[in-house]
C-alpha cells in the first residue's frame, strides 16, 4: 500500500476527545489500550491535507475567514464525481459541522412542539437535536430481519413511516444514510419510497449524508439528491463533510447542501441566531485538499477497513458464534448483537470497560432498540483490532459468557 494504515499513534494527552474519555472512565489504565468509540479514525491523516494546511499557514492570516470558490466547487465537484449528482455552488451552506446544521435545521425548519420523525437506533445526536429544543421525537424504528441465506439485517418501516407522516404534527425526517450506526446504505428504491411518503405528506427530510464516501466493496451510496425530482427540492436539503471520511473533525468543515430558496434563507436565518457558526480558517485548505488530491488514500481506506470487518465477523463466528454481527454496508462502524448473554445494560457496559477493557460505543445510546449492541469502531490497525478482540474472549472465557457458560471452549 502506498498509504500507512498500520502505525499505531498514542493520542494520550492530545486531547482526543475518546481517548479522555477512556481515561475519564479508567484513570488507572496502563498504555496500550485503544478505544474503539467515537468514530474517528486511528489512522494519520492524509498527508495531502497536512501538506496544503502547511502550505497555506505560510502567507495566510488568521483571521475571520469565509469560503472561497475554490472551496464551494470542490465540495460540488467531490458529490459529482464520487456520488453522481449535480449541484450548485449557491446551494451551500458551510457549518462547523453536521449535527449543528442538524440542530439549526430543527430550529429553523420546524416549530416547537412540532413531530420529528427518526429512524432508530441512530446516531444520538438527532435525539438531542429535537428534544432540546422543544419538539417532539416520532419514532419510526427500523425493522430487525432476517435473508433468505440467514444474514441479519435492517429494513425501513414504510407502512409506520406513512402513518407518522401522515400526522399533520409531524413535519420533518432526519434520514441518515448511511445509517450509523446499523451500517445499512439504502438502495435509490428504498429511498424513493421515503421520499414519496415524505414529500406527499409534506415532510422535509434532512439527510445526514456525513458517511456517504465510506461505503464498502460490493456496495454503491444513492445520494438522496439523485433521486429527487427539482419539483421536491423544496422538502430536501443534505449535510455532507468531509470530516468522517478524512478524519478530519477538528477542522470543523460541513457542506449543506439546500437547492430551494427559501429553505436555504430560512435555514441562513437561523444559522444567524447563532453566534460563532462559522467554520475555522483550517477547515477551508483541509477540504479542498481531501477533495481534490485524497481520492487515492480513500481506496486504501476503504480496503483496510473492509479486510477489518471480515476479521471481526470471522473472529466473532468462530470464538463467539452467539453474537449477531450486521452486516457493514457503509460507516467503518461494526454493530454487535450481544443479547444472547442476557446481560443488561449496566452489566454489559461493565462488562466490555472492566472485564475485558473495551471502550466501546453503547448500543443504548442509540436509543432503546439499540439495547444490547456494541459498536466497534474498525478504523483502527489490525493488530489494534486483533488484540481487543482478544481481550473480549478471555473475558468472556474468565466469566463463563455465551459459548464458554458452561466452562466449554469454542
Amino acid at each position: 500500500m502506498k498509504y500507512d494504515f498500520t502505525t499505531r499513534l498514542n493520542r494520550t494527552g492530545t486531547g482526543s476527545a475518546k481517548w479522555d474519555d477512556m481515561y475519564r472512565k479508567a484513570p488507572e489504565l496502563g498504555f496500550g489500550i485503544v478505544p474503539l468509540s467515537v468514530a474517528d479514525m486511528e489512522f494519520k491523516n492524509p498527508p495531502q491535507i497536512k501538506q496544503a494546511i502547511s502550505d497555506w499557514l505560510e502567507d495566510a492570516v488568521l483571521g475571520y475567514t469565509d469560503p472561497t470558490d475554490e472551496f464551494l466547487d470542490a465540495c460540488v465537484s467531490w458529490q459529482r464525481r464520487r456520488h453522481g449528482w449535480q449541484a450548485e455552488s449557491h446551494w451551500i451552506v458551510p457549518t462547523a459541522g453536521v449535527v449543528p446544521a442538524l440542530f439549526n435545521a430543527v430550529r429553523s425548519l420546524t416549530k416547537p412542539g412540532d413531530g420529528v420523525i427518526v429512524q432508530p437506533p441512530v446516531y444520538y445526536p438527532f435525539f438531542k437535536s429535537i428534544t432540546e429544543q422543544g419538539r417532539t421525537i416520532v419514532r419510526n424504528p427500523l425493522v430487525r430481519t432476517t435473508l433468505d441465506d440467514g444474514t441479519p439485517y435492517y429494513r425501513m418501516d414504510f407502512e409506520d413511516l406513512e402513518a407518522k407522516a401522515k400526522d399533520p404534527a409531524n413535519t420533518m425526517l432526519i434520514l441518515c444514510s448511511p445509517h450509523n450506526p446499523v451500517g445499512r446504505v439504502w438502495s435509490p428504491a428504498e429511498l424513493r419510497q421515503l421520499l414519496d411518503i415524505c414529500v406527499r405528506n409534506d415532510v422535509i427530510v434532512v439527510a445526514d449524508e456525513i458517511h456517504d464516501d465510506l461505503i464498502m466493496p460490493g456496495h454503491e451510496h444513492t445520494a438522496i439528491m439523485s433521486v429527487a425530482d427539482v419539483g421536491e427540492y423544496d422538502h430536501v436539503l443534505v449535510a455532507t463533510a468531509p470530516s468522517k471520511t478524512f478524519n478530519i473533525a477538528g477542522c470543523q468543515a460541513s457542506a449543506i447542501f439546500i437547492p430551494n430558496d427559501d429553505v436555504r434563507d430560512r435555514f441562513r436565518k437561523g444559522l444567524d441566531l447563532v453566534p460563532a457558526s462559522e467554520l475555522n480558517c483550517f477547515a477551508y485548505p483541509a477540504t479542498i485538499a481531501a477533495y481534490t488530491k485524497c481520492d487515492d488514500w480513500l481506496e486504501e481506506l476503504i480496503q483496510v477497513v473492509s479486510a477489518n470487518f471480515d476479521f471481526l465477523r470471522g473472529f466473532m463466528g468462530t470464538y463467539l458464534p452467539e453474537l449477531v454481527v450486521y452486516p457493514m454496508e457503509g460507516t467503518y462502524l461494526a454493530w454487535v448483537d450481544f443479547n444472547a448473554w442476557g446481560l443488561s445494560t449496566e452489566e454489559l457496559q461493565s462488562f466490555m470497560e472492566k472485564d475485558a477493557l473495551l471502550f466501546l460505543d453503547e448500543g443504548y445510546v442509540f436509543g432503546e432498540e439499540g439495547a444490547g449492541f456494541e459498536r466497534f469502531n474498525l478504523a483502527c490497525p489490525r493488530d489494534v483490532l486483533e488484540e481487543s478482540l482478544e481481550r473480549l474472549v478471555h473475558a468472556a472465557k474468565e466469566r463463563r459468557l455465551g459459548s464458554f457458560a458452561k466452562g466449554g471452549q469454542a
